[in-house]
């Protein structure tokens, strides 16, 4: 009967796209809440939740991405549409993040400045980054060549994480430090080259401010 119905009046049931729209919309939306809510966590200077939307740099710049990234998914009509996105968001917040990188959700740049993550870099959920951090690449070739930051990883001011490494869950690491070897989960990598020390990360972030920035 519906189907005839359909072909006596010309007309679709278009409830179904709508729907679709709907929960496309509640997701961003909740994404949007959750990246709030991070910087409110991880930024004791964040005084309230209009001041991080119309202030923070580092969440402008996520923001940005996940526009861009969705744009670079589309396929190769999108890319340079994309990086143009990619291109005005750097010279508005000092971040570069290549489209193509994939970013986890509740992931968090304090400060933003200097930030540089490459095309093939995979972050987790729950990723702290300070200013200053690359995530960069060692190689020529069209390959995975950035890093892999798992799970709620915290990266300090400057560091550089270079290759297609991994970084694993809850792990630290330091200021300035340079990591060009997987480091396991729940550990501490500071120094140049970075050296690891297995251990359960401090609770407080600021505990060690060296650690960081």
């Amino acid at each position: 009967m519906a189907m005839g119905t359909h072909l006596l009046t010309g007309k679709t049931d278009d409830r179904r796209p709508l729907a679709r729209l709907r929960r496309a919309v509640d997701d961003v939306r909740s994404g949007l809440r959750d990246d709030v809510d991070a910087a409110l966590l991880r930024d004791p200077a964040a005084g309230s939740s209009l001041e991080v939307v119309l202030t923070s740099p580092g969440l402008h710049a996520v923001w940005a991405h996940r526009v861009a990234h969705r744009m670079w998914q589309r396929g190769d009509r999108w890319r340079i549409p994309a990086r143009l996105v990619a291109h005005a968001s750097r010279a508005a917040t000092g971040v570069e993040i290549h489209p193509g990188a994939t970013i986890g959700q509740r992931f968090f740049i304090d400060h933003g400045m200097g930030v540089v993550i490459g095309e093939t870099a995979e972050v987790g959920d729950d990723v702290m980054l300070y200013h200053g951090v690359t995530l960069g690449g060692r190689s020529m070739e069209r390959v995975k060549r950035h890093p892999t930051i798992a799970d709620g990883v915290t990266i300090g001011a400057g560091a550089r994480i270079l290759g297609p490494v991994t970084i694993g869950e809850r792990t630290q690491v330091g200021a300035n430090a340079v990591v060009v070897k997987d480091v396991p989960r729940d550990s501490v990598a500071v120094g140049i080259p970075a050296t690891v020390r297995t251990s359960a990360p401090a609770e407080d972030p600021y505990a060690d401010p060296a650690l960081y920035i």
